[in-house]
């Protein structure tokens, strides 16, 4: 959680479920458990979701991963399904993933997923100013 400034409090948690909860409703994706397949074990979450970037709305493909998982290829594997889906399903034209400066595992992901880094801006977020870079896939 560090990207996120520490560890959320169980208010933040609950609002955080019931925006998940409110996604899957409309517009209908949102963020998912990323599950091991050797042992059933969850290793994280990934999934699209709609963020608000600069002046508009972007669809992103979000990811995190307990730090234990790391470097073992799950966030790309789920980052590229979410992508897939994105375009073929969704009929999406472009995919972001929006990466705290600091976060080069995140950017390596984003690259590997053919992601390139398109822009950035400062976002204010728990009483600090964090840059963020926006990367991004267009369908081609």
């Amino acid at each position: 959680m560090y990207a996120y400034g520490g560890a959320f409090s169980d208010a933040e948690v609950r609002a955080w479920l019931e925006r998940q909860f409110e996604r899957y409703r409309d517009p209908g994706y949102g963020l998912h458990a990323i599950i091991r397949n050797c042992d059933g074990m969850m290793v994280g979450q990934c999934g699209l979701t709609v963020q608000r970037w600069k002046d508009s709305d972007v669809l992103e493909a979000g990811y995190m991963l307990f730090f234990s998982e790391w470097h073992k290829g799950y966030a790309t594997e789920a980052v590229k399904g979410c992508i897939s889906y994105a375009y073929d399903t969704l009929g999406a034209d472009e995919v972001s993933a929006i990466i705290r400066d600091t976060n080069l595992p995140s950017m390596n992901v984003a690259v590997r997923c053919g992601m390139e880094k398109r822009e950035s801006a400062v976002k204010h977020y728990r009483g600090s100013d964090m840059l963020h870079y926006r990367f991004s896939c267009i369908r081609e």
